[in-house]
């Protein structure tokens, strides 16, 4: 086993009540999370071993399991694959020879993950760009030094060669870059300016979502403006990002109890105003499948040329007709 790579090892005794089992069958009980299709395509592959310590191969998953059995079973790292070039439009803000900036809509998937293998922003920068991005990122990532969720729009930059990545990722760690979002949020944060400060990690209650925690996390800084009361109900508030954290926008706001209107995880706190909306309201926001978040300022040196590239974007189309039917 000695060249094997392994990401996850399991130790299996065979205890007694499971002895005469079949081995593919005994194996998928006793690892946590392994199914049986898995421990078959392990076995194939020499991933399981006879012996504690790793022994000879064991690939015949209708062997029956002897009282006393030991076996090894390797996990190797998963190996990201390799995007392929995709025809996907895009809307281009600005292009050199070193950086790309793009307007990205709602619903695009940045770079290829589980459940999303194609159909991505890097799918279509690799057709566009011919192969030239930056490396920095990884197979999976080339030229990505910054991510949007995937339901939120907007600008976002990519990096056409390392030297550009490397000058752009340490604008995003230093937060020497402007950024600013238009968001609709439910009901109207007072004061109508102010910032939201807290840290950010794992909610202690759904592993799957952020919040602003008392332990741990990291820090993080959100500077807003309500730009337009809509009533009661609703505002567009612009929010200036001093720290870039996972879901910061959405999860700030929602600390304040103005969620954003149409957000699938966050967004839950907004049910009690739908009492208040018209049936076209209402159907407008049902029809919505992401929260209403837009990225329409990105600021940053230009990582070779060093001057200052500031791209501006007006209100998308679909949170203005938000805003007249709220």
């Amino acid at each position: 086993m000695n060249d094997k790579s392994c990401e996850t090892t399991y130790t299996v005794h065979v205890p007694e009540n499971k002895a005469g089992m079949r081995l593919d069958k005994l194996l998928t009980e006793e690892t946590d999370g392994l199914s049986r299709a898995r421990i078959k395509s392990l076995m194939e592959e020499g991933y399981v071993f006879a012996g504690e310590f790793g022994g000879e191969n064991v690939s015949d998953g209708a062997k029956k399991a002897c009282l006393g059995d030991v076996f090894v079973i390797c996990v190797p790292p998963a190996v990201p694959a390799e995007p392929e070039p995709q025809d996907i439009p895009l809307d281009i803000i600005y292009e050199d020879d070193d950086v790309i900036v793009i307007d990205k809509p709602p619903g695009l998937v940045v770079h290829p993950a589980a459940g999303n293998a194609d159909g991505t922003l890097v799918n279509a920068l690799l057709h566009h760009c011919k192969g030239s991005l930056s490396g920095i990122g990884g197979v999976a990532r080339p030229g990505i030094v910054h991510r949007l969720d995937k339901g939120t729009g907007g600008l976002m930059v990519a990096a056409k060669n390392d030297a550009a990545h490397d000058g752009l990722s340490k604008q995003f760690a230093d937060h020497s870059l402007d950024r600013a979002y238009y968001a609709l949020v439910w009901g109207v944060p007072k004061p109508l300016e102010g910032e939201i400060e807290g840290n950010i990690g794992r909610s202690p209650q759904n592993r799957k979502k952020m919040a602003v925690v008392d332990r741990g996390g990291k820090y993080a800084l959100t500077r807003y403006k309500v730009l337009k009361v809509l009533g009661t109900v609703a505002s567009l508030v612009e929010c200036r990002l001093a720290t870039g954290r996972t879901h910061q926008i959405r999860v700030h706001m929602t600390s304040i109890g103005h969620p954003l209107i149409g957000d699938p995880v966050y967004g839950g706190g907004g049910k009690s105003r739908r009492g208040q909306l018209s049936d076209d309201a209402k159907a407008l926001i049902d029809s919505l499948d992401h929260q209403a978040l837009y990225a329409f300022e990105l600021g940053f040196n230009h990582p070779i040329k060093q001057t200052r590239l500031v791209n501006k974007l007006k209100i998308p189309q679909y949170i203005k007709d938000l805003c007249s039917c709220l």
